[in-house]
This record gives structure tokens, C-alpha cells and sequence, in this order.
């Protein structure tokens, strides 16, 4: 399928799917370079889409439980994560996400106090996340597991923003700025996610090591839950 912000990587063939041609930056190159080093160490097949749509996460859940009614609405519906989702390929076809990124900014009062201007209200990137975090820990309740991180910088996070403590309820009020893939609790209620949130910004090398090792901790959970050898090894 024809995307128009694609950034290659030759030596597995996957595709990094970007929303926007601004994140064929820093994104990007993070996200590449995950990739290859996956295909280094696992050699697994690889695939990354841009969004996962509302049709696919029902059909997911019914086969999970089927006891439990799900709906959606329209076929076009999808959940857009800025980053997509990375997943492993099964003997069967199946994909399994290990990796999903969603990168936000907020805060522009830092700028306009330069500028001589009055504060304005703070954003609402943080309440439009949400959503998409439901969406996505939703999707992986049969799992075990959350691949998710998303990456946050702007003055509205800074240490003194209570913007961070609406970030922490969205993680379930996990502490930010930790690696969190396997579900916590006694019965693992607790599917909280990464969140990862300061006033500057992630480099692409700070960003590759924490998806780094949520893609690798997912694709242990994964051995360990199905078995190694039902991911086929590619060339």
C-alpha cells in the first residue's frame, strides 16, 4: 500500500509508516533503527502499519472473549498512533504489536512570555491521548502485555505543571519516565504503559533505547507465551 511519509529499512524490508513528514525526523530514525536492531537479534518478520483500526481491534477481541459483547460503529475508524505499531509476524500470519509510539508537545507559554505576550490555557494534546491509550490497552487485554510509550516535551511539563498529573492518571497513576510492559497486580489489572514527559526534548538515540526495550521485553513475552518457534525466523 502507497504511503506518502515512508522511511525504509533496507536490510529487513519494513516500512516505518509516519503521520506526518515532520516525524521522519527524530521519530523516524528511532524508529528505523529499532527495527534493524530487532532483525539483528531476533531475525523475526517485521511489520509496521500507521494505524490499527476499530474493525480489527473488535474482531481481536471477540475471538479473545467471546462471551463479552464489542462494537464499533464505522469501518474506517482506526486508532493513529504517531509512531504506528511495530509487530512480529507469526507462523500464521497473525501480528503481535511490540512497539506503539505516540510522540506529543504542549506548551507554547514559555515562547509567548519571550515574546512580551499574555499566558494562554494549557493544550489539550494530553486529553486527546487518552483515548487512544484506552483504545490500545483495550486491544491488548488477552496479551499480558502493553507496548506502548509515548514521548511528551513542552513547558506544560515541567516539574511544577500539574499537566503531569493528568499524564499520570492516564498511566494509571504509575510513576513517568520508566519502562512498563508487563501487566501489574495480582490479577494484572494494572496495563499501564510508558510515559515518558519533560519540558525538552527526547533525542532520537534516548528515544530508540526505551522503545528498544519495550519491543524486546514484548517479543520475550511473546517466546514465552506461544513458544519461539511458532515466530518464524526470516533471511
Amino acid at each position: 500500500m502507497a504511503r506518502k511519509h515512508q522511511l525504509r529499512e533496507q536490510r529487513t524490508g519494513t516500512v516505518i509508516n509516519l503521520t506526518s513528514k515532520q516525524q521522519e525526523g527524530r521519530l523516524g530514525r528511532s524508529l528505523t533503527a529499532v527495527a534493524k536492531r530487532l532483525h539483528a537479534e531476533f531475525g523475526v518478520e517485521l511489520h509496521h502499519e500507521r494505524q490499527w483500526k476499530l474493525a480489527d481491534v473488535v474482531r481481536r477481541l471477540r475471538t479473545a472473549f467471546p462471551n463479552v459483547q464489542f462494537h464499533y460503529y464505522f469501518d474506517s475508524s482506526a486508532m493513529r498512533p504517531d509512531g504506528g505499531i511495530l509487530s512480529i509476524r507469526d507462523k500464521d500470519g497473525k501480528l503481535f504489536p511490540v512497539l506503539i509510539v505516540e510522540v506529543k508537545n504542549q506548551g507554547t507559554n514559555d515562547l509567548r512570555a519571550a515574546e512580551g505576550k499574555p499566558r494562554q490555557a494549557k493544550g489539550n494534546a494530553i486529553e486527546r491521548l487518552g483515548k487512544n491509550v484506552i483504545g490500545f490497552r483495550t486491544a491488548m487485554l488477552n496479551e499480558g502485555i502493553i507496548p506502548f510509550v509515548c514521548f511528551g516535551d513542552g513547558c506544560d511539563f515541567a516539574s511544577s505543571s500539574s499537566i503531569l498529573d493528568r499524564v499520570v492518571t492516564i498511566g494509571m497513576f504509575g510513576p513517568l519516565n520508566c519502562i512498563q510492559v508487563v501487566n501489574e497486580g495480582d490479577q494484572g489489572q494494572f496495563n499501564r504503559g510508558s510515559f515518558y514527559f519533560r519540558p525538552e526534548p527526547w533525542t532520537s538515540k534516548e528515544m530508540e533505547s526505551v522503545m528498544y526495550e519495550i519491543a524486546e521485553r514484548s517479543i520475550h513475552h511473546y517466546y514465552a507465551k506461544y513458544g519461539k518457534a511458532n515466530f518464524p525466523v526470516i533471511k
